[in-house]
């Protein structure tokens, strides 16, 4: 089993890919009640300025969450891992639906809380074929127990 700490300074995966669907986006879109056109409309995003209907920023945000879990298995094996929250996010270029993305994660920073430890962890989203990150985020998760 690994800590936070065992890992600091060191950048883990490339994740596994996931594909972001046009049903996935319609399924965020409904649970988010954001129904923006740029992202469920195929036919009006077609003459749009990305070419398709695009991924919410927060839903490449959310698949954060499993894609964490790939390389962080070890740690959350150890205990109770939970989002804590992020210091930065920023989304520098589209995911187009049918798109691959995957995530490098580099765990920037540790430091101990009650009953556990906190982590800073730099996450770079990128998309099968694209030539910048589709997501670049400092997420704070904690562990405990």
């Amino acid at each position: 089993m690994s800590s936070f700490r065992d890992l600091e300074g060191q950048e883990l995966g490339p994740t596994r890919w996931v594909e972001v669907t046009q049903e996935r986006i319609d399924a965020f879109a409904d649970a988010t009640e954001d129904h923006q056109w740029i992202h469920v409309d195929p036919a009006r995003a077609a003459a749009g300025p990305f070419g398709a209907t695009i991924a919410h920023g927060y839903l490449t945000l959310s698949l954060c969450a499993p894609l964490l879990s790939d390389v962080l298995r070890d740690v959350e094996s150890s205990g109770m891992s939970i989002n804590y929250g992020t210091n930065k996010v920023r989304f520098p270029a589209p995911v187009p639906a049918g798109s691959r993305i995957r995530a490098r994660v580099t765990v920037a920073s540790v430091e101990d809380v009650p009953g556990g430890e906190q982590a800073v962890l730099h996450t770079e989203v990128e998309r099968e074929g694209g030539d910048k990150p589709v997501c670049v985020a400092d997420l704070v998760v904690r562990r405990v127990g």
